[in-house]
């Protein structure tokens, strides 16, 4: 078997193994990639980019059935599903082409592919054929989704998340399993593109947000057009046809059952850490193999030359997110033992679905309430958005007395990814409701808004006394 030593090893090509990789090379150490399939990020090939091309024709499809609120009649629109799916396909394949691209302009030489597991606490065997040693070890391995036992025996019938874009047609019917982000975004494309679509999960939360007063509303304006079966228990699946039959509890212990033309499977995504042999680094492991001791400001297990990055950390399963701990990662194997901690940006998570998601900053669940005032906004009067007759949601803003400093908000509304963006800014620049006043607001925009929010925040939190008039509360206008 051959050897070799090597500074640092990374272990995964997606998006937080190749920014790991970039902080080797500027710190110019003798390093090497290593990745087990092919080239090509889980954004790129089944993640963010071919969801967002479902949803834009998705968009582009419910568009064209809204015009009739402004007195304009598109007569005989068809939903060519095999073209849909196609231009899915290329397009997403012109993304795969720009990451492998950006892989493979990295040297030869340091590059692999092949399966990587540890044989001991900083050696790793690729294949059967080579073994090596480091002094740093960065594992950005991934994630693949999950399927739970009780789909075991229509597994081979079962979609995910990974198999939904190489379609060929919109399903007919179809269950998803799940209400988390990658459900409701692909599940309500497919029902805006014309599936018959039932969501099923045993939790009765819908996405991501944690404020409960958002969380009701959720459930009200989705449940409008989709079918929401929550709080329920998938009990069986078996073959019917082409198909699969499921049968269902809810928590009222009726039993329920249908027949669907598809399953998409969306109860979250695991670590790619199952056959890594995590166990011969002498990591502290939990019951899931996953290292006990993680620091997010580190990147680091323990205090062992080990580096956990991306969706492997199972931290913070996002883009931005991976490419942060891939550049963390990879700046700490190459300075090792001397780790530094870093400031991670202030969280951002945004769900593609109609309307959007949003938190931006500090969550509802993270905040300390007894310090937190809360200033609620609507969008059903918001002037833009019923111009575009698009006046659905709510927007939750959260400052804390003491300091009137905005520290997050949930939002669910039109094209929220936007306002998210400049709150979160303002979070990660610790600004105060004041200050976010005295800032401009165009009319007419979704940003008025925010500065209905921020009114009602200053209200609350009492800071208009002795301010300029552009501060204050009462400030004439919407």
């Amino acid at each position: 078997m051959q050897k070799r030593s090597v500074d640092a090893i990374v272990i995964g090509a997606g998006s937080a193994g190749l920014n790991a990789a970039a902080e080797l090379e500027k710190a110019g150490v003798d390093w090497l990639l290593v990745e087990a399939a092919q080239y090509g990020t889980t954004c790129a090939r089944v993640g963010c980019m071919p969801s967002k091309l479902l949803i834009a024709a998705a968009e582009a499809a419910e568009a064209v059935e809204r015009a009739k609120i402004f007195g304009i009649r598109a007569r005989h629109v068809e939903i060519d599903g095999e073209a849909v799916f196609a231009r899915v396909r290329r397009e997403r394949d012109r993304f795969v082409a720009g990451a492998v691209s950006d892989t493979e302009r990295l040297p030869a030489a340091r590059r692999m592919l092949g399966r990587a597991r540890f044989v001991g606490p900083t050696t790793v065997r690729v294949g059967e054929e080579l073994e090596l040693d480091a002094k740093a070890i960065v594992v950005a391995t991934g994630s693949s989704p999950f399927v739970p036992p009780v789909l075991d025996a229509v597994r081979d019938r079962v979609l995910v998340s990974d198999d939904v874009f190489e379609l060929t047609r919109v399903p007919r019917s179809l269950a998803v399993i799940g209400t988390g982000i990658v459900g409701l975004e692909l599940g309500q494309a497919l029902r805006r593109l014309g599936a018959e679509v039932t969501f099923l999960d045993l939790s009765t939360k819908v996405g991501p947000l944690t404020d409960p007063v958002l969380q009701d509303y959720v459930r009200s304006v989705l449940g409008r057009t989709m079918n929401l079966e929550l709080g329920v228990t998938v009990e069986s699946a078996e073959a019917a046809g082409d198909g699969i039959r499921l049968a269902w509890r809810t928590s009222d212990g009726e039993t329920r059952g249908r027949d669907f033309a598809h399953v998409l499977v969306a109860a979250g995504r695991r670590p790619n850490i199952a056959d890594l042999g995590l166990e011969k680094t002498g990591l502290e492991l939990d019951e899931r193999g996953m290292p006990t001791k993680w620091d997010p400001q580190t990147t680091q297990c323990g205090d062992a030359p080990i580096f956990l990055a991306g969706d492997a950390s199972s931290h913070v399963p996002l883009l931005h997110e991976a490419i942060d701990e891939g550049r963390i990662a990879g700046e700490n194997a190459a300075r090792y033992p001397d780790v530094v901690r870093h400031v991670r940006r202030t969280p951002l998570m945004i769900v593609f679905t109609e309307p959007q998601m949003a938190i931006a900053g500090q969550s509802y669940a993270s905040l300390d309430h007894g310090r937190t005032e809360i200033a609620e906004v609507s969008f059903e009067t918001q002037g833009r958005a019923r111009v575009m007759a698009r006046n659905v949601g709510l927007a939750r803003l959260y400052a804390t007395r003491d300091d009137c400093i905005l520290r997050g908000a949930e939002l669910f509304g039109p094209d929220v990814e936007h306002l998210a963006h400049l709150l979160s800014w303002a979070v990660q620049q610790k600004m105060t409701v004041q200050r976010l006043l005295r800032m401009p607001y165009y009319h007419p925009v979704l940003e008025e808004a925010l500065r209905t929010g921020l009114r009602r925040l200053a209200r609350q939190l009492k800071v208009h006394h002795g301010r300029p008039c552009e501060d204050l509360a009462e400030s004439a206008g919407m």
